[in-house]
């Protein structure tokens, strides 16, 4: 049955999308919606930039603690609804502790940082992540105490594929036959394996489970959700609902305010033909707040409305759209003149997904081409947008997509040739299912794109999507018998003429790594995430850049002021005092 009111009633509920669309404050608000009408209501946030305490003015953490008293002196009235806010990054940690600490002192140094780095991944996060929630889903202690729980972050396709990996993962690591980039996350999970299942198997019954995924009406967020509905259906978990967040409110006279609202419309139109995936949900729409939802009253605003197809959008005549090359050109300007100081060099554009790396990148090779020198265009992103029609207009310019389909199906024929050529059968069935792994993804795509940074030897590399420093780091270890054979010959690294995939990222001479991000709290926060990363790595990005900021001098709607003044807010907030020593360049909403 189509769900068409909201608040849903299941027992669970779940809310997943990209960075920065809104899913704590849907999240807190329908936990509030359903308090309200005398519901026990539990609230429990995965989000590493979780802000479930500043929205509600009350310090959580991670034990269960009770709001009641704070919507009491709010709303005058009386509810049971409690929060949780589960830092993914500590119970990474513990998770870490758990599975290093029996064998701290069995192991040498070396190969003891190299498994404290295999445990810093993504898969390890995801895992331990899952690891600490299971109880909100199975627990009967907890389950049965409230009528309602609340996710805000559910677990992703990646971490569901990830726990149906085998369960024999003991004498799989015994035999030697694992990934090393996933087995290191999955080695402490056999003991939880029945629990995980019973977890999983709540996930996927809709008479428990209610998943909603939240997106805005901009075609890189519905991407996001679309990806992450296809994956979670094809585990057997269904999402029922699509909840479109911030759009804007009926246009003014104003120019861009009238703009950006046929935008959103054009988007929500087309989203049948264009995000097929998306369009047999439920759809429900909330307006924009001008300012950050915040406090009770701020969340009873918040009221997602259903539409039985797609909502029903006013006719507006079409409005002149920039050229968004020539706009992140303009604004990158003075990018350009230092990437091209000095000779060719690598250049990163890295963030999250739907902040507009492809854009800045490919903007980037333009201005780069446009001056006569060669340069390289590639992505690894197999959601990128290239125009591949860009060699015909600038000469000097290739553009090239690497496929992770391919490249990952041609990393696995050749593990299965080499090291699964002597396994039995039971060993090679096994071997075949962790190479199902997504981490698989992870070494092979980065394969890849180490032989694209060997084209940095004589012409500019612009990529967009590069590889996290764990993946760095965690690859790089396979030379580490090369460097112990320079220390033991006294001979420096890079000396004997080699030039590993490493070595070049961390030299600024050579590399530009620019970090992308939009003017919101959560994409900032993960991005300053990426940043801790890559500086295990020993990699610093030379600048950030400030994607689809709303200026205030060029519009004359009251709402898109308010809008850009808490943008402006956020920078300054997040990032502008942190980041004093590193170029920081703001690209205009086009």
């Amino acid at each position: 049955m189509l769900l068409s009111q909201w608040p849903p009633t299941t027992k669970f509920l779940m809310f997943t999308g990209k960075g920065g669309v809104g899913k704590t404050t849907v999240s807190c608000a329908t936990a509030l919606s359903l308090a309200a009408q005398g519901r026990k209501v539990l609230l429990v946030s995965t989000d590493p930039a979780s802000n479930v305490a500043q929205v509600f003015g009350q310090s959580i953490g991670s034990e269960i603690t009770a709001l009641g008293d704070v919507v009491a002196r709010e709303m005058g009235m009386e509810v049971k609804l409690d929060a949780i806010e589960i830092d993914p990054n500590v119970e990474a940690e513990k998770y870490r502790e758990s599975i290093l600490e029996p064998v701290r002192h069995l192991l040498p140094p070396e190969v003891l940082r190299e498994s404290e780095e295999t445990l810093s991944g993504s898969c390890t996060v995801e895992v331990a992540s899952f690891n600490s929630f299971v109880d909100f889903l199975v627990s009967p202690d907890i389950v049965d105490a409230y009528d309602h729980i609340i996710f805000d972050t559910a677990p992703t396709g990646h971490t569901l594929r990830l726990l149906a990996l085998p369960g024999d993962w003991s004498s799989f690591i015994e035999k030697g036959t694992g990934d090393a980039s996933c087995l290191g996350p999955l080695s402490g999970l056999d003991k939880h394996r029945q629990t995980y299942e019973d977890a999983v198997n709540a996930l996927k019954d809709p008479a428990l489970t209610t998943l909603a995924l939240v997106a805005r009406a901009q075609d890189s967020t519905l991407q996001e959700a679309e990806r992450a509905a296809s994956e979670l259906s094809e585990l057997g978990v269904t999402p029922q609902a699509l909840v479109v967040n911030a759009l804007l409110p009926k246009a003014d006279n104003d120019p861009l305010h009238r703009r950006l609202m046929l935008g959103e419309q054009s988007v929500l139109k087309g989203l049948a033909t264009t995000h097929p995936a998306l369009s047999g949900l439920a759809c429900f729409t909330i307006p924009m707040n001008p300012e950050p939802v915040m406090g009770i009253n701020g969340l009873t605003t918040v009221a997602p409305q259903f539409h039985e197809n797609v909502p029903g959008l006013e006719e507006l005549p079409s409005a002149k759209v920039a050229d968004i090359n020539e706009v992140v050109q303009s604004a990158l300007s003075q990018a350009t003149e230092q990437i091209i100081e000095g000779g060719p060099k690598v250049v990163l554009t890295m963030g999250k997904g739907g902040v507009g790396k492809t854009t800045v990148a490919q903007a980037l090779a333009i201005s780069v081409a446009s001056k006569g020198l060669p340069v390289l265009l590639a992505t690894t992103d197999p959601a990128s947008h290239l125009d591949m029609t860009l060699p015909q207009k600038y000469p000097g310019l290739d553009v090239v997509s690497i496929d992770p389909h391919k490249v990952v199906e041609d990393y696995r024929q050749e593990v299965l040739n080499t090291k699964g050529a002597t396994l039995d059968a039971d060993g090679r069935a096994q071997l075949i299912e962790d190479l199902a792994s997504p981490c698989t993804e992870e070494v092979a795509v980065f394969r890849a794109f180490s032989a694209v940074l060997e084209e940095a030897d004589h012409r500019w590399v612009i990529i967009d999507t590069a590889p996290t420093g764990h993946t760095l780091l965690l690859l790089d270890a396979t030379g580490s018998y090369h460097r112990e054979l320079l220390r033991q010959s006294g001979a420096t690294e890079g000396s004997d003429g080699t030039l590993t995939a490493l070595m070049r990222l961390r030299d600024q001479d050579r590399t530009f790594p620019i970090l992308v991000t939009l003017p919101e709290s959560t994409p900032i926060l993960e991005a300053k995430e990426l940043a801790d990363d890559l500086a295990r790595a020993g990699i610093t990005p030379r600048a950030w850049v400030i994607n689809q900021y709303l200026p205030m001098n060029q519009t004359q709607s009251t709402f898109l002021q308010q809008r850009a003044t808490a943008q402006h807010n956020t920078v300054e907030r997040y990032l502008a005092t942190d980041q004093m020593h590193t170029p920081i360049w703001e690209i205009p909403v086009a």
